[in-house]
């Protein structure tokens, strides 16, 4: 993997000087053991991990991370927006080769692939709108509670110990496909609170807001983001691990996250 550093630290000094060097990097990494290129599935609606700007690009923090990542490992990555119920399925069939996109590592998930190490901590907050009597988890008794399907949150929920889940309105939450809807939920008045992923909730509450929300003090728990892959694939997980090491001794990883955590 050294050898595989001082590759990519080569491109990077010739793609500084306006040199073509992908097809080079790309061939002179690949042994047996990695690809030319790689998919990333993702959930084009999670901002702001991945999702697509006005233009209809795909970015976000995730897009930037895995793209240093790749010039550092000699790695070409490649974007597709998935159904983010079949993300497993859809890595164990090889539609898609990792998935990077504010993926929570898991017991449960760790039974179906390997993860990268952790690069983002995370909480599920519960949010309502600034008016809501509703001031504690405890209060969630009765009440009309809704996240995304197929969700970290969603798992969080179940597992909680307090029992408060069965004491929503209807003895469950109710689920929508992305946490654009579960927003949307709330601000109509169907529900009257909602579990989310802290990384985006507040990047949605400022795009909307804040002033219009309340985010409870309890949570349902605090957790990390890993890069999802196949159990086989040990060279590329060992690739984007030491890929994240780097980022972080040489200042990139910060830079990102400056980017689009800042405020």
């Amino acid at each position: 993997m050294k050898k595989l550093i001082m590759l990519a630290t080569s491109a990077l000094l010739l793609a500084a000087c306006g040199q073509e060097v992908e097809t080079e990097t790309t061939e002179s990494i690949v042994d047996g053991a990695l690809k030319e290129s790689y998919i990333i599935g993702l959930d084009e609606t999670f901002a702001p991990m991945s999702f697509r700007d006005v233009e209809g690009d795909i970015v976000g923090f995730d897009v930037d991370f895995a793209t240093e990542i790749g010039k550092l490992s000699g790695l070409r990555f490649e974007f597709q927006p998935i159904d983010w119920v079949m993300k497993e399925t859809e890595l164990n069939a090889g539609n898609i080769d990792l998935i990077w996109n504010g993926y929570t590592i898991t017991e449960e998930r760790k039974e179906k692939v390997a993860f990268s190490d952790a690069y983002l901590e995370n909480s599920q907050i519960i949010v309502t709108l600034n008016d809501s009597d509703i001031q504690s988890k405890e209060d969630l008794a009765g009440q009309v509670v809704a996240t995304q399907q197929a969700s970290a949150t969603l798992n969080a929920m179940e597992a909680d110990e307090t029992g408060i889940v069965e004491k929503f309105d209807g003895g469950e939450p109710i689920l929508y496909p992305t946490f654009t809807d579960v927003f949307n939920d709330l601000e109509s008045g169907r529900s009257d609170a909602i579990v989310v992923d802290e990384v985006l909730g507040r990047y949605i509450m400022k795009q909307k807001g804040s002033e219009k929300f309340n985010v409870l003090t309890d949570n349902f728990g605090d957790e990390e983001y890993g890069v999802g892959i196949r159990k086989e694939d040990t060279a590329l997980q060992e690739a984007i691990n030491e890929g994240l090491v780097e980022i972080k001794e040489n200042g990139t990883y910060d830079t990102i996250y400056q980017k689009w955590f800042a405020k």
